[in-house]
C-alpha cells in the first residue's frame, strides 16, 4: 500500500484529474445515491469516504453498515486510482474483485476507502485496497481485483 495518507496529500502530476472525473461520476447513479466523498489522491492511489446513514445499514440491531455499500465504493476508488497511475481514463469492465471482510463497519462511523492500482498491462489493471473507519491499521475490509480495458484511452 502507499504511504500513510497523512502524508501524501498533494495531487499527482498524472494528466488525469480524478477529483474532477469523481465530482461528474458522484453527482448521478450509485455514486449519488450512496453520496460518497472525495478525500484525496496520489499518482497511483484515491481515498474516498462513505458517510454512515441510517438507510446504509444492514444489520439494524447493532446499525451496522451494509457490506454493498462499501464494495461499491471501493470499486469507484481502485477505478480511479488506475486513471490516475495511467494518467488518462480509459473504458474498463470489473473482471474480478474480491473483498476480505476483517470486521464490520461500527455504527455511526464513516467509513474511508483507499484504492491503489499497482501494475497495469496492455489489457489488464491490477488493484488492491483497504477500507477502515479512522486508522489505516485496523482495516474493515481488503480488496483485490482485475479490470479490463474495453476500449482506448480518452484524452480530453
Amino acid at each position: 500500500m502507499p504511504k500513510d495518507p497523512q502524508i501524501e496529500t498533494e495531487p499527482a502530476t498524472t494528466g488525469f484529474d480524478a477529483e474532477r472525473f469523481f465530482g461528474r461520476m458522484g453527482s448521478i447513479g450509485h455514486g449519488q445515491a450512496l453520496a460518497m466523498e472525495w478525500r484525496r489522491q496520489g499518482a497511483d492511489w484515491v481515498e474516498l469516504a462513505l458517510p454512515w446513514r441510517a438507510d446504509l445499514v444492514g444489520d439494524e440491531e447493532p446499525g451496522l453498515m451494509a457490506s454493498g455499500p462499501i464494495f461499491a465504493m471501493m470499486d469507484n476508488a481502485t477505478s480511479l486510482a488506475t486513471w490516475r497511475r495511467m494518467g488518462a481514463f480509459r473504458p474498463s469492465a470489473t473482471l474480478d474483485f474480491r473483498i476480505d471482510y476483517i470486521r464490520p463497519a461500527k455504527s455511526g462511523r464513516a467509513v474511508i476507502g483507499r484504492g491503489e492500482c499497482y501494475q497495469v498491462t496492455r489489457s489488464i489493471a491490477f488493484v488492491r485496497g483497504i477500507a477502515y473507519e479512522e486508522k489505516s491499521d485496523d482495516p474493515i475490509a481488503h480488496v483485490a481485483g482485475t479490470f479490463m480495458f474495453t476500449g482506448p484511452v480518452w484524452r480530453g
